[in-house]
């Protein structure tokens, strides 16, 4: 059995499953009244279909996304099936992707340097997971994003910073909710180099005070690679957002983030605020400055992007970015019935998760 736990093996596998869904997807599609395709990539290819055309992909009702989607799907526009298909195989692809990364990961010293066997093993999760492989195959562009996330991390365990940078703000670009992640990275990002020793007081030399201690704390902070981080990942996300403006102007801003803030989604809803909700929506002339759906955040972000990262970052990056992906999620207003992935990151090592 352990013969089967090759790279080879379970990226050919992890194929052959994804295209067998994209093939029975195909024909449900085509011969039953429940289709396989999922309703949101209908709205990436319509706002492709604008793009193509020349125009705002906001013209399709309902795309909330960065015009960037709308462009990588644009060959979903040209004539024929298969390219249709695009943003489905592009989504399966990004599993198999992120999987791979996975294992890279898993084989890091930051994660305990596994063997390539048991990497593959835990990576299995994932790649031989046919939840995994059903929501690309259907078209849910959260594939994508899964690949991105975990390159992040891969970027983050190897110290390639700048590229680490770069993927944050892409990301965030993409979604709003990895810049969660962003905190922890800073936290687990502390200087190599162990912190200089203590040296008793000599006559000669004035005594440390508490401030200038503090102040030094405040400086080795601020790190090299915190600073890289920080300006790069800053850079990119900016950079993206600027042009996506001068091209589209208000509309990119509100249908791609502001619109999120109020948001109210009280149908097919099992987030906790789903009763508060319903009622809000109930009675939408309601004055009041104090808007459920805006405050929501507060619990939500006070957990996944502060008290987490302050707690985990340093001992396991991989399960801190998995903790806060699953407190985001179970505390967000809107939390659909549709299986979404909770975390690209399920099978890191994690002491919930798996065991030497």
């Amino acid at each position: 059995m352990s013969s089967f736990f090759t790279t080879t093996k379970i990226v050919v596998c992890a194929t052959v499953l994804r295209v067998v869904l994209l093939i029975y997807g195909l024909l449900q599609d085509a011969y039953s009244p429940i289709k396989y395709t999922d309703i949101d990539y209908f709205v990436f290819t319509d706002a492709a279909r604008y793009v193509s055309q020349g125009q705002s992909p906001y013209e399709r009702e309902t795309y909330r996304y960065t015009p960037l989607l709308a462009w990588v799907l644009l060959p979903t526009s040209w004539q024929g099936a298969f390219w249709f298909s695009f943003g489905k195989v592009l989504f399966a692809f990004s599993d198999v992707v992120a999987g791979w990364l996975m294992v890279l990961v898993l084989q890091s010293a930051g994660q305990g340097a596994m063997t390539n066997e048991r990497a593959l093993k835990l990576a299995t999760t994932w790649l031989l997971n046919p939840m995994v492989a059903n929501i690309s195959t259907r078209g849910s562009s959260e594939g994508l994003l899964g690949v991105i996330v975990v390159a992040l991390l891969w970027a983050v365990t190897r110290r390639q910073i700048i590229v680490a940078g770069v993927l944050l703000g892409l990301s965030v670009h993409l979604k709003i909710y990895p810049f969660i992640y962003g905190p922890s990275i800073v936290w687990y990002l502390e200087s190599s180099r162990p912190p200089a020793p203590v040296e008793k007081h000599s006559p000669s030399l004035p005594p440390t005070t508490d401030k200038q201690a503090s102040f030094n704390s405040i400086l080795n902070f601020f790190n090299r690679s915190r600073i890289i981080l920080c300006i790069s990942s800053l850079a990119t996300f900016a950079a993206l957002n600027a042009l996506m403006y001068a091209i589209y102007s208000d509309s990119f801003l509100q249908h791609t983030f502001f619109y999120h803030l109020t948001r109210i989604d009280h149908r097919h809803n099992f987030s906790p605020y789903n009763t508060l909700l319903h009622l809000s929506s109930a009675i939408p002339d309601k004055v009041s400055s104090l808007k459920l759906e805006s405050l929501a955040f507060i619990p939500q972000l006070l957990i996944s992007a502060v008290l987490i990262p302050l707690a985990l970052a340093k001992k396991d990056l991989a399960g801190t970015m998995l903790a806060q992906t699953f407190a985001f999620v179970a505390f967000n207003k809107v939390c659909t019935s549709q299986v979404r992935l909770l975390s690209p990151l399920p099978n890191m090592k994690h002491p919930f998760l798996c065991y030497k």
